[in-house]
């Protein structure tokens, strides 16, 4: 059975890191990634997400993370007794697993984004203590090798004998490396990387055509974008062959063509080698490759994705002229939403469009914000859409699924796709509380707001001189007209093409803009089913409750020797759920009223909740319309 998910740590993107890239980008751009470093969340629902996530992190030790890369390399220097003083990790990462080490790849990743986001050096330190284990086994291994698991692994890769996806692996590790560099500033980081792709051109570059194909069946991940990014920081030539030689044909052929070619793939290993496509357009210019990503995501977003803003079916693609068949308890990996974001963050860097914002919105906050549970920090891999099903969390010590290490860094980058800039624009995307330093600009920016709780948001300017610009806010495609007023004062609203409001001025310390977005009901129908729906209000998706009858709990079975366990969970849903929503589809704003916040009731008793608000409950998502 193929479970894995390749998920990619953090890309480039134009506007970032500029200082440290030694291939700049070869195409220009509508718009720029602010470094993270400049971005501050402040007190609201993703500061808290990210609060509980950083906690979760700082308690598994670097020893426990490094444990099983010691192991394989027989090293126990500066361990007090040796590995058996450690207490090692279940699930994934247990020590018969195949897929060891992917945790740790995206720890690095993690502490260098929470480092970046909040400033706090105990991100550091752990980011620190990691490269410095890791670069300690690399040297044991003494050929740039560097795994939780032996070179044997890549070896049976190589042959086409059966192994669960160890490329994967190495592209967790190395990308969190690059990230360790990136974010947090480390030189070791690099040249532990840089060291991992000599290694693997010395590895690969001499095998056949016929065997290098053989092997890319297997899954393998977002290597090909990582190798983009380390040939991006180094300009080693050696780097670019390996970004080139990950090319996947039958996955990439098609998409340069403008075909869907989609089948019953596994849908997040096909996601990170379009990003690569995004990559070696930035780096290239190539323009098929730019086509390709363009063209996957817009067919992912109008074919492939359901309310939520998620994708795949037991992780997999489908028809989607069957996509009511596809509505069960394995719908939305998480992982793939994750890697749908990154893969908009580009395409938004390309066009400026609010269109591909809107996406990343929708999928924000209807599946990344609801992937953890409150109560405990834990995540979710899956987002059940099956009516009566709940949310199933993984487990502190005993799962490490792919979406545990996604879901490290889904919570420790909320800031970076809230604004965006060019040399005259801010970009205000998101409406999310923080603050903004745009130093090129000396220009600051407090976002306050309690959205989409209310329909408002405040953004506060300050400045030590008069700074001519044009603040760009978002035209939701779920919005009435907006009202916006600068000062107290109303302005005109104009839409633009790409779906933006510019408001140009010079602007003082201490001026103030006042954005209201008019929300309202919408049903959004199955197309192969229209009687079946899900019901948003503004951006925000509405599930209703279902309550707990029959509940048995969260948590799959933390046996770790039970690393699938979340493929035979029983949702044990009771017969005869009510799941017809009780309200007139032709009047839906005088047959749904708000209790308090974003909570709502039908006239017939429906109780709805924004889908990230339900945890620990039934719930139904695709209503069957009167």
């Amino acid at each position: 059975m193929l479970v894995s998910a390749g998920v990619n740590a953090q890309s480039l993107y134009p506007g970032q890191y500029a200082d440290k890239l030694k291939v700049s980008n070869a195409v220009p751009v509508k718009a720029e990634a602010f470094d993270l470093q400049a971005v501050r969340l402040l007190p609201g629902r993703f500061y808290e997400n990210m609060q509980r996530d950083s906690a979760w992190m700082m308690s598994i030790s670097a020893d426990r993370l490094l444990h099983s890369f010691r192991t394989t390399a027989g090293v126990w220097a500066g361990m007090e007794g040796g590995y058996m003083t450690v207490k090692k990790l279940g699930g994934w990462e247990s020590l018969d697993c195949e897929l060891r080490g992917h945790t740790t790849g995206h720890m690095l990743s993690a502490s260098a984004l929470m480092y970046a986001s909040t400033g706090n050096e105990c991100f550091k330190a752990k980011g620190d203590s990691l490269v410095a284990g890791l670069a300690q086994v690399q040297k044991a291994h003494g050929n740039g090798y560097l795994s939780a698991y032996p070179e044997g692994l890549i070896d049976r890769n190589i042959k086409g004998q059966r192994v669960w996806a160890p490329w994967y692996t190495l592209h967790k590790i190395m990308s969190g490396l690059i990230d360790q560099y990136l974010y947090a500033g480390n030189e070791t980081a690099l040249e532990v990387a840089s060291s991992m792709g000599n290694w693997a051109y010395d590895k690969v570059s001499g095998l056949s055509e016929e065997t290098r194909r053989l092997m890319l069946r297997n899954e393998f991940g977002g290597m090909p974008e990582a190798f983009w990014n380390l040939y991006s920081l180094t300009a080693d030539p050696r780097h670019r062959f390996l970004a080139e030689w990950f090319y996947h044909n039958d996955v990439i052929d098609p998409l340069h063509e403008g075909r869907e070619d989609f089948g019953t793939k596994h849908t997040n290993t096909f996601i990170p080698k379009v990003l690569a496509e995004a990559r070696e357009y930035e780096l290239t210019g190539a323009a098929e490759s730019r086509l390709a990503a363009d063209f996957f995501w817009h067919e992912m977003v109008a074919h492939h994705t359901f309310a939520p803003g998620c994708s795949s079916d037991k992780e997999h693609f489908f028809d989607p002229e069957h996509m009511s068949k596809h509505v069960t308890g394995y719908t939305g990996e998480t992982c793939c939403t994750y890697n749908m974001l990154k893969l908009s963050r580009h395409l938004f860097c390309w066009t400026a469009s609010s269109e591909v914002a809107d996406y990343y919105e929708q999928a924000l906050y209807n599946q990344i914000l609801g992937q953890q549970d409150p109560s405990t920090g834990m995540v979710t891999y899956f987002l059940p859409l099956k009516s009566g099903s709940h949310k199933v969390y993984s487990t502190p010590e005993n799962s490490f699924w792919c979406c545990v290490g996604s879901g490290f860094e889904n919570h420790s980058k909320y800031a970076e796709a809230i604004y965006y800039h060019n040399s005259d624009s801010l970009y205000v995307n998101l409406f999310i509380p923080s603050q903004l330093e745009w130093k090129d600009k000396g220009l600051k920016l407090v976002q306050t707001t309690s959205f989409p709780e209310e329909d408002k948001t405040v953004l506060t300017l300050s400045c030590d001189r008069t700074v001519r610009t044009t603040v760009m806010l978002r035209y939701p495609s779920w919005s009435g007209k907006p009202e916006v007023k600068v000062n107290g004062r109303k302005v005109p609203v104009k839409n633009t093409a790409d779906g933006y409001i510019p408001v140009s001025r010079s602007w003082k310390n201490g001026d103030r803009i006042e954005v209201r977005y008019p929300m309202s009901f919408r049903l959004e129908r199955l197309a192969d089913n229209p009687s079946q729906a899900a019901l948003f209000y503004g951006p925000v998706l509405l599930a209703g409750r279902l309550g707990t009858e029959g509940f048995t709990g969260c948590q799959p079975d933390s046996d770790p020797s039970q690393y699938n366990d979340y493929y035979k969970y029983d949702y044990h849903i009771p017969e005869g759920l009510d799941t017809v929503l009780d309200a007139d589809v032709e009047d839906l704003e005088n047959s749904i009223r708000r209790v308090s916040g974003l909570d709502f009731e039908t006239a017939g008793g429906d109780r709805l909740s924004p889908l990230y608000d339900i945890h620990r409950e039934r719930y139904v998502v695709y209503w069957n319309l009167k």
